[in-house]
């Protein structure tokens, strides 16, 4: 028996327990003999990560298209797995261990800390799995990896020993992002660019000979004491005099050169700038065009070295910079200092200034590897969707720069190469293959020192399509479900991660990691805001889980994902979408009260009622919007088709229309009515699991109980295919009569005619197929439009009657017995006068510029779109007061 109300609590972990027991989850689940595969890989969330909104949204989607397919009879492989998460991984650790009151890493020696780094993974590195699973997440956890595990670990030395012996991995000196508190080099999206109120110094260098000097600006003027250069534009006609010549760096007293650079532009400053190569990116490119020597000026923890005059050695960077300010005044060389809005970059995690640092670091060749990931994506071997994402990935890909994988961290991939006493590097996959390759180049044996870097995070992720299906080993796994299917990913990662598995796909295996590349918006708070714990709008999604329900969350995210549109996050619709899985479980209530259970061997497209035959007919055309839909990742076509068919078609109207026929005397129609209504709502739990599988899913158990089992649970159960089609003079018959109900009911709201009055319904112009039509629904039109009678005229509207048209007719409503029209024109009256006073007071705040400058956007937004509700509502109390005044 289904209870009176659907209780998430109670069944989401019962249920998902009893799927992940049941092995439904597992590759191959389902699938019928010969079918082709579907593989889709997760984003592999950070070991040390929560639950966020972006990944819910995320994995909703991917769960949405392996619940769909799996269904379809494919062979589905939905692979799970967490990164290891170098920085972040390392960072929780080491605060626990301070707040435990115990030593420092560097204190207790490298191996023990990892052996620390693990006992946390093995304890706490979990949250998130668990949390996926509370989504519903249907992975096959029996599968799931970690970047760091001893397969994915022995795949990462591979690529990396290969691509070394291809010199495609070589280590070089060039800048790099330098978090002076982690000690590390950190990858751009660990960067956090923030606006500041800060100063640009503009300084006097003199030229060497004499003749004068030369103006620079700088924001980082402790910066100038590694200068080795200054830049001006060749087509500038204020300093073609001065290129070649030289100006002696004050402080230092080194001699520079004025040389003749496109980067630097007349338009901006004095037209000159100076150039430091070791610490700044844009500056390090010009130096290498110029021949300008790198100077780096900075140690490891920002401090200056010895490289810059005495004065300066051991000091903070901030501290050097009042103290050079200082100093450059006293010569007479401040020549001015503005106020300045610039953007400064800090570490994501420590939250301190990141410095552009010169020093040795593993390289990938990005270049090279990046052209046959750019071919594949413009030959359409890979597709972006939505397409338009192609252009960033593009654009990112043709003006790619070496990637710098090498990270000055403990947790991580230890970089597989080995010095040896004189330098001599050795990369190779073992320490036994590295002492063999040393004794072959020495002639003896010798001690070999591991480099102690790790690689970056993203180099063992890049790998992540193919090494967690066993590559290197060539697996069964890997033979049946690479390349993928498809990659659901956000936008940010295009560069970072999906561009990488691009490129390291095609290297290693030949082929793309995956055919399509699902690109989705971001999710932001109600008014359209960026969430941050700043601003205090941050929505946890396992609180409206706990609220709401995982199905209600699910299907919120899915009908708002629409491609190339962020989702305003609010609520409201959360709450709206949790009423509608009340509404269905209400009408499989019904369904149960009225004893429609599901009848075996069943066949709709004998129907003989034309209300089963139209709805039998509707299901069709709704299962193929829903498959179209998602075979194009439309999830939000495909949740609002289900919608509106679940609570419209089938609720609203199919329910209803059956009413009479379930309780009429006629057993056959009876019969058949029960077993449809029973056979729809069963394709509606199945087309419906995909984005909501908990209450789908309990349904079907509990209704099947009553029909005498199930074969299967709903999760492993077959997708719909119909054979019949749809009955066109059914489809015309009931579109008709919804159109009368719906015109009536909409006229009696309009006109405020009491809710509980019947008024009889006369009936001009319409067709004599139509007009049997209705009287064979008679009783059905009268019920659902609160009529006391229904009779075709040929006769003009009597006196006291509201007049619409629907389908092809004139309709009468004879309203004057049962309320007052003059009192409801006063009433219409007062009302519209209300909404035009409102309309005027938004008027004046959209018309008043201050509020425009002033208001926030959403808040703007909002009162634009509450004056266009209130001129509807206006319009249409105006149209009915029209309409009073014609019948009186």
């Amino acid at each position: 028996m289904i209870d009176k109300s659907f209780n998430p609590q109670e069944v989401e972990e019962r249920l998902y327990k009893s799927w992940e027991e049941s092995g439904a989850f597992k590759a191959g689940a389902g699938a019928k003999p010969g079918a082709d595969s579907f593989s889709i890989v997760i984003p592999p969330p950070n070991v040390t990560g929560s639950l966020h909104m972006g990944h819910a949204l995320n994995n909703t989607l991917q769960d949405v298209l392996t619940r769909f397919e799996r269904l379809r009879g494919k062979d589905v492989l939905w692979q799970p797995g967490t990164d290891h998460a170098g920085i972040a991984t390392q960072m929780v650790v080491e605060r626990n261990i301070a707040q435990q009151g115990g030593p420092t890493r560097r204190e207790m020696g490298r191996d023990k800390f990892v052996e620390l780094v693990w006992d946390w993974k093995e304890e706490s590195g979990g949250t998130i799995t668990r949390q996926l699973r509370r989504l519903g997440a249907s992975c096959d956890w029996s599968r799931e990896r970690f970047t760091m595990d001893d397969g994915l670990s022995a795949a990462v030395r591979k690529v990396f020993v290969a691509l070394h012996k291809k010199d495609l991995i070589y280590r070089d000196k060039r800048l790099v992002n330098w978090d002076p508190k982690f000690l590390t080099a950190i990858s751009d999206l660990e960067v956090v660019n923030k606006e500041v109120q800060g100063s640009m110094w503009h300084f006097r260098y003199p030229l060497t000979d004499g003749s004068g000097h030369i103006t620079v600006a700088t924001t980082r003027p402790e910066t100038m004491l590694g200068d080795s250069g200054v830049a001006v534009h060749p087509d500038d006609e204020r300093y073609k005099a001065l290129i070649g010549k030289t100006v002696t760096l004050p402080l230092v007293g080194r001699e520079i050169p004025i040389v003749a650079d496109s980067y630097a532009d007349p338009e901006q400053g004095s037209g000159a700038v100076k150039i430091t190569p070791a610490h700044d990116f844009n500056d390090f490119e010009v130096g290498k065009r110029c021949g300008l020597a790198q100077i780096n000026i900075l140690d490891e923890h920002a401090n200056l070295n010895d490289e810059v005059p005495e004065a300066y050695r051991g000091m903070e960077r901030f501290a050097a910079r009042k103290k050079i300010i200082e100093d450059i005044d006293a010569l007479g060389l401040l020549e001015k200092v503005e106020d300045h809005t610039l953007m400064v970059p800090y570490g994501d995690r420590s939250d301190v200034v990141i410095e552009p640092y010169l020093t040795d670091q593993w390289y990938v060749d990005a270049p090279t590897l990046a052209k046959p990931a750019l071919e594949s994506v413009e030959q359409e071997r890979t597709r972006f969707v939505p397409k338009n994402w192609e252009k960033t990935y593009f654009e990112w890909m043709r003006n790619i720069q070496p990637w710098c994988v090498s990270r000055q961290l403990w947790w991580g991939h230890q970089i597989p190469a080995w010095y040896g006493p004189d330098g001599t590097v050795f990369v190779e996959e073992t320490e036994d293959k590295a002492n063999a390759a040393a004794e072959a180049h020495y002639g003896k044996s010798v001690e070999l020192a591991q480099d102690e870097d790790v690689l970056d995070t993203w180099f063992s992720s890049a790998l992540w399509p193919f090494s967690t299906l066993g590559w290197p080993e060539q697996t069964d796994e890997l033979k049946r479900y690479y390349p993928t299917s498809v990659l659901v990913t956000g936008f940010d990662i295009i560069f970072f991660w999906v561009a990488r598995m691009m490129m390291q796909g095609l290297e290693f295996t030949g082929e793309e990691p995956f055919a399509d590349i699902y690109v989705h918006a971001l999710v932001r708070d109600k008014n359209g805001q960026k969430m941050s714990k700043s601003k205090g709008n941050v929505v946890d999604p396992l609180e409206l889980i706990g609220q709401y329900g995982a199905d209600a969350l699910r299907f919120t995210l899915a009908a708002m994902a629409a491609q190339g549109r962020d989702i305003k996050l609010d609520e409201s619709r959360i709450e709206g979408y949790r009423n509608f899985g009340t509404k269905l479980w209400n009408a499989a209530r019904f369904c149960e009260m009225n004893e429609a259970f599901p009848v075996a061997g069943f066949d709709p497209a004998a129907a003989t009622q034309p209300v089963n035959r139209w709805i039998a007919g509707e299901v069709a055309r709704t299962e193929q919007t829903i498959r179209e839909a998602l075979e194009t990742y439309k999830f939000d076509e495909a949740a609002g088709g289900l919608y509106r068919f679940i609570w419209n078609i089938y609720c609203d109207w199919y329910l209803e229309f059956i009413k009479p026929l379930l309780n009429s005397d006629d057993e056959a129609a009876k019969t058949e009515t029960k077993a449809m209504a029973a056979w729809v709502l069963d394709q509606i739990l199945v087309m419906l699991h995909p984005f909501s599988p908990f209450i789908t899913e309990e349904l079907w158990q509990r209704i099947g109980e009553q029909a005498g089992g199930r074969d299967t649970m709903l999760i492993l159960a077959d997708w719909p295919s119909y054979t019949h089609a749809a009955d066109e003079a059914a489809d015309s018959e009931m579109a008709m009569v919804i159109e009368l109900i719906n015109e009536i009911r909409s006229v009696r709201s309009e006109m405020n005619v009491p809710a509980g009055a019947k008024v009889p319904l006369l009936v001009k112009g319409l067709s004599d197929d139509d007009w049997v039509a209705v009287q064979r629904h008679d009783a059905l039109i009268s019920r659902m439009a609160r009529l006391n009678d229904i009779a075709s005229t040929t006769e003009d509207a009597p006196k006291g009657a509201i007049q619409t048209v629907a389908a092809g007719a004139s309709l009468f409503l004879p309203v004057a017995d049962v309320m007052d029209l003059g009192a409801e024109q006063a009433r219409l009256a007062k009302e519209i006068d209300k909404l035009s006073g409102l309309i005027a007071r938004i008027d004046g705040k959209l018309n008043n510029e201050k509020f425009i400058a002033k208001a926030p956007e959403h808040v703007v937004a909002l009162e634009r779109a509450k004056k266009v509700e209130l001129e509807e509502n206006a319009a249409r109390l105006k149209d009915a007061l029209a309409r009073l005044e014609d019948v009186t």
